[in-house]
């Protein structure tokens, strides 16, 4: 399928020359005479790039820009600025902007041609799904590194070894970077009102935390703690920032990679406010399944203690106890040796208030 690019301009005499050098360089050719009219089409069209004028009548190149960049669904699209004007002023607020280049009049073809190439090339090198472990993330940074000028990228070269308990960061210190969970299990728990711990999340292989107290510039308001022996990557602080906000398009790619569900963590805490015990007991279970079901498994198990498996669910350790003895007996689950085997995954989570 063809590319197709939208071309703002108002001089239509750059306009039509321009349309026609990308018609032959065999792109799809969206015009529009300024800067409105390319907002409009830009919305309604969906183009892989956008080349733009900055000096144009209604609506100036730098405005287009902004509009685009404030709506979700043009916010990542590449965007060239095409224009006669060369201060350097210019240039570097269209680029703090978000613009991906910058060409100055008179261009040539091949300067056009090899700036629009390169612009779609690593916009889809960026569509790329990369594995959700340390390899997967190590091809991530080695992308980046190829396609933008940040050169200093990675996680520390050797993991940390943590031991079942153990704790990885504790509430209330500065965190010194993100982390990667390359092997086990990790939890990350907050200390409620009355004195008792609450487990806030889950994190599996492949998964990142630690985050949220970076991008707040504040300290940890919660604590990481291995459930199981774990191996910990760190990614210092100063990379983090520079994923985040040296280039738009591996921004967007890097929230995607490390972020998780926030509106799950949401519903989960209105569940811990007003469902039963035997409610919060299931959505407990079912959470850990959730997370620490591989695709391989026929039924779900896991070893879990009751004190976490209590936390989890917002209930005393005591409560969680009974209702599991009640699930046990009503056919629910199986408990053998301090596993604890999902039997019946449909009722459980069907399970009334």
């Amino acid at each position: 399928m063809r590319k197709k690019i939208l071309l703002i301009e108002d001089n239509i005499n750059i306009r039509e020359n321009t349309a026609e050098i990308l018609l032959l360089a065999g792109y799809h050719v969206l015009t529009a005479a300024d800067g409105k009219e390319g907002v409009n089409m830009a919305q309604k069209e969906n183009p892989d790039m956008i080349v733009c004028d900055i000096m144009m009548p209604v609506l100036d190149g730098f405005g287009v820009l902004h509009l685009l960049g404030k709506d979700e669904k043009t916010a990542g699209i590449p965007f060239i600025f095409l224009t006669a004007r060369s201060e350097r002023r210019d240039q570097r607020k269209g680029m703090e902007m978000g613009a991906d280049d910058y060409l100055t009049k008179p261009f040539d073809d091949i300067e056009l041609l090899n700036a629009i190439e390169s612009r779609l090339k690593k916009t889809s090198i960026l569509k790329k799904e990369f594995s959700k472990n340390l390899e997967g993330f190590s091809d991530f940074l080695s992308v980046v590194k190829d396609i933008t000028d940040v050169k200093k990228l990675a996680l520390e070269k050797e993991g940390n070894t943590f031991r079942k308990k153990d704790e990885i960061y504790r509430e209330g210190n500065y965190p010194r970077g993100i982390y990667f969970l390359n092997k086990g299990k990790v939890k990350i728990e907050r200390s409620a009102e009355n004195g008792k711990e609450l487990i806030t999340g889950l994190y599996k292989e492949g998964d990142f935390f630690g985050y949220h107290a970076l991008l707040e510039e504040g300290r940890y308001t919660d604590s990481a703690t291995a459930m199981e022996d774990a191996e910990v990557y760190l990614m210092p602080k100063e990379d983090f920032f520079s994923l985040l906000y040296r280039n738009a398009e591996v921004a967007k790619k890097f929230i995607r990679i490390i972020s998780n569900n926030l509106i799950e963590k949401e519903e989960q805490l209105v569940k811990l406010a007003y469902n039963s015990v035997r409610k919060k007991v299931a959505d407990a279970l079912l959470q850990l399944q959730n997370t620490y079901k591989q695709d391989t498994d026929s039924i779900f198990a896991i070893h879990v203690s009751r004190e976490d498996l209590a936390q989890l669910a917002g209930t005393a350790t005591e409560s969680t106890i009974r209702t599991l003895s009640d699930f046990k007996e009503e056919g629910l689950i199986d408990i053998k040796g301090g596993k604890i085997t999902i039997l019946t995954l449909d009722k459980l989570s069907k399970l009334r208030n």
